[in-house]
């Protein structure tokens, strides 16, 4: 395997982070990209710290122009708090600079790259930030490398309703065939990445405020979903082939689990739509081990709309399970 870099593509947070190659290996015959945040190696030196701690991979949610990009908000309050764990952010199969291919995604082909991921380019065992409904792709990983996993930071997952109850196989795969892997499917896309849809749908679904549906959020998601063959992983989430019933998988859930919900959470599913942040909350650590939650400001975007809020929970979080570096 060999690593090869890349400038990464411009985007509107370069004043705030400092300058960061995308870089690339290959999993299944496929290129996948990603991007580190290290620390700075001289702050290493004159504190004395090792320069190695815990590494953060992220997982960001699945929509249209949706990728690694989602994390530059907390990437750079991250760093202006002196906060010393590495960030990992991959663009999975399908998003951002990563391969485009045509295949109806499942959280287990996410979680197997994601794994090869972190086998091959962490020494340690990671914690995961992950954002939305890409928990299933958590789940797996966590199954599938118990011993990689040190912690688990959920920002605003699915209900438990939506996360307990699985959807119908037979529908999911007519979605996928009769509507979303056809030239309707393709209409449909582009209209969903015009200017007009995203600010609607952003409002409507995923922020608390209108006035947070900023030209920085914009202009990354319309950037992002230009390529049309963005469109497939999309369309994979919303014909649900990430839906089943992972209950007995999280209540069998070893590493520590902190979850975040935003104060305005909801649902796009029918299933859950309805409940407050504080039964979702409830639902999670009634049935999750080693669990705990907080509830901030916002709604279903935290570390996009809530920044602040969301590094400063999430750090207390890691501080208590001793995971958290920072500057001496």
């Amino acid at each position: 395997m060999t690593d090869r870099t890349i400038p990464s593509p411009s985007r509107s947070t370069t004043e705030i982070l400092p300058g960061v190659e995308t870089q690339f290996y290959t999993w299944n015959g496929h290129r996948c990209a990603y991007e580190i945040h290290q620390p700075d190696q001289s702050d290493d030196q004159t504190n004395g710290q090792p320069s190695s701690s815990t590494p953060i991979v992220t997982l960001h949610p699945i929509g249209v122009g949706l990728c690694r990009r989602f994390w530059d908000r907390l990437t750079a309050d991250w760093r202006d708090r002196g906060y010393r764990n590495p960030l990992y952010h991959p663009d999975l199969l399908g998003n951002g600079n990563s391969a485009l291919p045509c295949l109806p995604y499942t959280p287990q082909d996410w979680a197997s790259q994601i794994g090869y991921f972190i086998e091959t380019h962490t020494d340690q065992p990671v914690i995961l930030l992950v954002q939305g409904a890409s928990f299933p792709i958590a789940i797996e990983l966590a199954k599938a490398h118990p011993d990689r996993i040190a912690a688990i930071v959920l920002s605003g997952p699915p209900s438990w309703g939506v996360m307990t109850q699985p959807a119908n196989p037979t529908q999911q795969n007519l979605s996928w065939t009769l509507f979303f892997n056809t030239l309707l499917g393709d209409w449909f896309y582009r209209y969903a990445r015009t200017e007009r849809f995203l600010t609607s749908f952003s409002i409507k679904q995923l922020f608390d405020s209108s006035e947070a549906v900023d030209r920085e959020w914009l202009s990354t998601l319309r950037t992002h979903s230009r390529d049309m063959n963005t469109r497939h992983a999309v369309f994979a989430f919303l014909a649900g082939f990430w839906r089943r019933d992972y209950s007995e998988d999280l209540q069998h859930l070893q590493p520590p689990v902190f979850t975040i919900f935003g104060e305005q959470a909801s649902s796009i599913s029918k299933r859950g739509k309805t409940d407050p942040a504080a039964k979702r909350m409830a639902d999670y650590l009634a049935h999750i081990p080693h669990a705990q939650g907080q509830i901030i400001p916002g709604r279903n975007v935290l570390p996009y709309e809530s920044t602040s809020e969301f590094v400063s929970v999430m750090a207390d979080f890691l501080q208590h399970h001793g995971l958290l570096a920072t500057r001496l």
